[in-house]
């Protein structure tokens, strides 16, 4: 599959970085030489210095043999004619970043897709969206829902208080099969577990199941329900404004920020939140703005170090929920590693989105785990596939992959070693970064 990104900033060069490692024809298009030499060149991918918007170099690119073509740069009218020009040479998929709310409205949307943007990814919604999960289900450090709820993927941190520390998978006594481990997180591995493995503490483990079994998973997790009202979040960035859009009439929102101009702007944009100008890195000020009283504290300025030493701040308060926007992927991992709560990045969430495009899957099923180095898809089984050809048992599946749920028809269930796919199956496949185009192949 021929993929051109256009754009080499941090979402086109994570995403061209992701997909170089599934086997697919990758080029990466941006007109500052520097970006692209930044570029590893052990990634399996071609770079080329060119306008987005030139039509002579979309030509010279080969667009019109183009499955999917992605623009990401930071400028959303640029994106939305690069996207103009791809679809009328031939690209046949065109994916447009934006940062404007009102082109998500269905009626300006349909107007952009006759223009040629066949999709749109806003990633500040996309944060605001998981800001939203966590915060509702805030005893997970990540919750996500496929085929309408039907099955749910819960990733939580094990601490002391949990009775699964210390227990081998293959002995955890399941009497009628409630869920799966199909992924543990442990300091800076992400791994694919079988029943050999043992569950440790501070282990980050990803369990699927279904509905009528989510508060066993809590219990067994040492969890409990909270509701959150208040929340306080430090930083007036777009992500904070488009989350006290969504939702504040959901919560009680207070914001602090350090610039003035920016609190006075915000405080006109968002009449319904208290903004506060003050350092939310000062403990003084937190302590002023009574923290402790406050049921979630999220961390959305521009630093992913203040972010994440803020909310160790804010648990020192004891704030039961925290949440950090952590951009810098390199320290994604440690502060998953922290006490800390949910991590959000949004290279990450755009990239998974852009993702299911590129598997052509259904958006409003498919929920992709947002981690730096595994990958989870729903795939269908194809007719005549190597998956329907035996029980999941007798499959010999390659290391590092986890078949974990089904659905088939209208019922959604989970896998066990005695399970048969078949055709038309749409199953939940857990898998390691750069394994996934082996993975593919078992369903076709």
């Amino acid at each position: 599959m021929k993929i051109i990104i256009a754009g080499a900033g941090e979402v086109g060069t994570h995403l061209a970085k992701m997909l170089s490692n599934e086997d697919q024809d990758i080029i990466l298009l941006d007109n500052d030489q520097a970006k692209l030499d930044s570029i590893d060149s052990n990634y399996n991918l071609m770079t080329w210095n060119g306008s987005t918007s030139s039509f002579q170099t979309l030509r010279n690119l080969g667009v019109d043999e183009c499955d999917l073509y992605i623009a990401v740069t930071p400028f959303e009218t640029r994106n939305i004619t690069s996207c103009s020009i791809a679809k009328r040479l031939g690209a046949k998929k065109t994916v447009a970043r934006i940062d404007n709310s009102e082109f998500l409205q269905p009626q300006n949307g349909k107007i952009l897709k006759e223009v040629g943007a066949d999709f749109l990814i806003y990633p500040e919604n996309l944060a605001a969206e998981e800001i939203n999960l966590s915060l509702s289900h805030n005893w997970a450090r990540y919750w996500g829902e496929l085929h309408g709820g039907g099955l749910v993927l819960i990733g939580v941190k094990l601490h002391d208080d949990s009775p699964l520390i210390d227990t081998q998978l293959k002995d955890i006594t399941i009497t009628s099969h409630d869920f799966h481990v199909a992924a543990i997180k442990r300091n800076n591995e992400t791994i694919i577990p079988n029943g050999n493995d043992f569950l440790k503490h501070d282990d980050i483990v990803y369990f699927i199941t279904t509905p009528p079994f989510i508060n066993e998973v809590r219990e067994l997790c040492g969890k409990r329900k909270r509701v959150i009202k208040k929340a306080m979040i430090m930083g007036a960035t777009r992500i904070t404004t488009r989350f006290a859009q969504l939702y504040g009439d959901k919560y009680n929102i207070r914001i602090i920020e350090s610039d003035r101009a920016l609190c006075e702007d915000i405080a006109t944009r968002l009449p319904d939140c208290e903004v506060v100008h003050g350092d939310g890195r000062d403990i003084e000020v937190l302590r002023e703005n009574n923290i402790y009283q406050y049921d979630a504290f999220l961390a959305m300025t521009d630093s992913s170090e203040t972010n994440i030493l803020s909310c160790l701040t804010a648990k020192e308060f004891g704030v039961p929920k925290t949440v950090a926007d952590v951009e810098n992927l390199q320290f994604f991992s440690q502060a998953e590693n922290l006490n800390i709560g949910t991590i959000i990045n949004k290279k990450l969430l755009a990239s998974s989105r852009i993702f299911k495009i590129l598997l052509d899957a259904d958006e409003s099923n498919a929920k992709f785990l947002v981690l730096a180095d595994a990958e989870v898809a729903e795939l269908v089984a194809k007719p005549g596939s190597k998956i329907t050809k035996a029980p999941v048992k007798d499959l010999k599946l390659p290391f590092g992959m986890t078949l974990a749920a089904l659905v088939r028809g209208e019922r959604c269930e989970l896998i066990s070693g005695g399970t048969k796919i078949e055709p038309d199956d749409y199953v939940v496949v857990f898998c390691l970064s750069g394994t996934f185009s082996r993975v593919e192949k078992l369903f076709s």
